[in-house]
């Protein structure tokens, strides 16, 4: 029969066995050598060295324990088997720093312990040339006190109004506030800010990304009255400084210039704490670039050797055209026929947000007064070229062409968008297994989008008024007119013209 020991609340009493001569310096090579390897050269021995004595992988799990020198896979359980054969209780993990006892079953914490592993990880940050890249919260006596005499916990229901609150207009601010209503309703933009993740490394008090952090602290302090975004307004005005003033600014160009102030201002953050490179096209692991930035995909092709000349570009957004502007558009809506393509109706012809999306990925051939000098023939060539999605963001912005501005003409478009609440995105993909619908065993493929915002731009070109609707919990939308928030209906959200469309990645797996 199998005794399984069961840690006490004062924690793992096992640790005091290794606590004797000079564990201290021990303990501080290993997390040195073999956990977080700060030099180059200790990063070099782990990678040699740090495999497991029993089978020869590296991964599984690696751990190392504390008694002697050995390495076993947690995963296929050599490094249980060490420590049952060798009576050696404490183990640990080689990826996180974490003390595993095998006496307890479970990781441990010890004080002394976690003073020096966060020591240690500390000194490889700085000499990684990389600083703290997030400090940790620890609660200061006060706080203490205060948890401990208010012991009720706010919760968390369907009807909870936690996170909405109107902003008050500051004059032609409301291209400003359906933005900020948007960014403060991203899921992962919220947790971010709310789990104090940014390290401000700005030396006065002019960092975008602090005031936008203050910004979801008030959202979702469950206060009531309007906010007055006046601090925000003014560093938009500080940073970007075509948008200062007091006239209607465009609620496209107002997301764009903050996503990349944003984007300049959290540079120091990271939420990729092993190092590695980042995995979007902006090659940035600030959390704007791995919420917002895609990959666009642009193959222009030789019409005589059929050369293909492959580049790809970051993007924030989808600027899509629309039926009714200078630029002639295909493809319409299938036949009016009251067909549904990715959820969108078709009655009377309505022009769909597939549509555009087809008509932006179509082949364009680009004519003999554009001709490109062809890597294959050497020589000047007609060619069509295509764009493709590379890479989808976790957030996809799209933003309808409302807005027409030529030498000749000056108007606002307002021809109705049919779009979805579930966007299926395979058809626009550049993969070869996503345009033929194929998945290998055990792909798995990211392509499913939900709505979760819209911003809508009523009245003329001179004269318009912002608004937005947003997502709460799942299937509960609201209004935002400035300082008003009032309960909407799908039904609201999907007869809205639209101008600019927020969707959320969805996961889907394969089996």
């Amino acid at each position: 029969m199998n005794v399984v020991s069961v840690m006490s609340p004062a924690g793992c009493s096992h640790v005091n066995a290794y606590k004797v001569d000079n564990w201290r310096p021990n303990l501080r090579v290993i997390y040195q050598c073999f956990v977080w390897s700060g030099s180059a050269e200790t990063r070099r021995r782990k990678a040699k060295s740090c495999i497991c004595h029993m089978c020869g992988a590296h991964l599984n799990r690696l751990h190392s324990c504390l008694y002697c020198v050995f390495f076993g896979c947690f995963t296929k359980k050599h490094i249980h088997e060490h420590a049952k054969n060798k009576r050696h209780n404490l183990a640990i993990d080689l990826l996180y720093g974490g003390i595993y006892c095998f006496v307890c079953q479970d990781y441990i914490y010890d004080k002394d312990m976690e003073q020096i592993a966060k020591e240690e990880q500390r000194k490889a940050w700085k000499l990684q040339g990389v600083g703290e890249k997030y400090s940790t919260w620890e609660p200061t006596k006060r706080e203490l006190d205060l948890l401990r005499h208010n012991p009720k916990r706010r919760k968390m229901t369907t009807n909870c109004t936690i996170g909405l609150r109107g902003l008050i207009n500051l004059g032609n601010t409301c291209f400003m506030n359906c933005i900020v209503q948007a960014l403060t309703h991203t899921p992962l933009l919220r947790d971010f800010f709310l789990s104090d993740r940014h390290k401000c490394e700005m030396q006065s008090n002019s960092c975008l990304v602090c005031e936008m952090s203050q910004l979801f602290q008030e959202f979702y302090s469950g206060h009531r009255s309007p906010h007055i975004p006046f601090r925000l307004l003014h560093l938009v005005w500080t940073h970007a400084r075509h948008l200062a003033g007091y006239e209607q600014q465009d609620a496209h160009e107002f997301l764009i210039a903050a996503l990349d102030v944003l984007h300049r201002h959290c540079k120091g953050d990271t939420t990729n704490d092993n190092g590695k490179k980042a995995n979007n096209p902006n090659h940035c692991n600030c959390i704007i670039d791995q919420i917002f930035t895609g990959g666009l995909q642009s193959d222009v092709t030789c019409q005589v050797c059929h050369g293909v000349s492959t580049t790809i570009d970051p993007f924030w957004d989808i600027s899509l055209d629309l039926p009714g502007s200078s630029t002639p558009f295909w493809p319409l809506s299938p036949g009016g026929d009251g067909g549904t393509v990715n959820g969108e109706s078709h009655l009377s012809g309505a022009t769909t947000l597939t549509d555009c999306l087809r008509r932006f990925t179509r082949p364009e051939h680009l004519g003999s007064s554009a001709k490109i000098k062809c890597g294959g023939c050497h020589s000047y060539q007609e060619s069509t070229k295509q764009l493709t999605m590379k890479k989808l963001p976790i957030v996809a912005c799209f933003h309808l062409k409302r807005f027409e501005h030529s030498a000749k003409l000056r108007r606002k478009i307002t021809t109705y968008v049919s779009f979805p609440l579930e966007l299926d995105m395979t058809p626009f993909m550049a993969s070869r297994w996503a345009s033929t619908n194929y998945l290998p065993p055990g792909l798995y493929v990211l392509v499913r989008y939900a709505l979760f915002a819209v911003v809508n731009h009523q009245g003329t070109l001179e004269s318009g008024h912002y608004t937005s609707f947003i997502r709460q919990h799942k299937d509960q939308w609201f209004k935002c007119d400035d300082a008003i928030i009032t309960k909407a209906s799908i039904k609201d959200v999907l007869d809205s013209e639209g101008y600019l469309l927020f969707y959320h990645k969805q996961f889907l797996e394969y089996e």
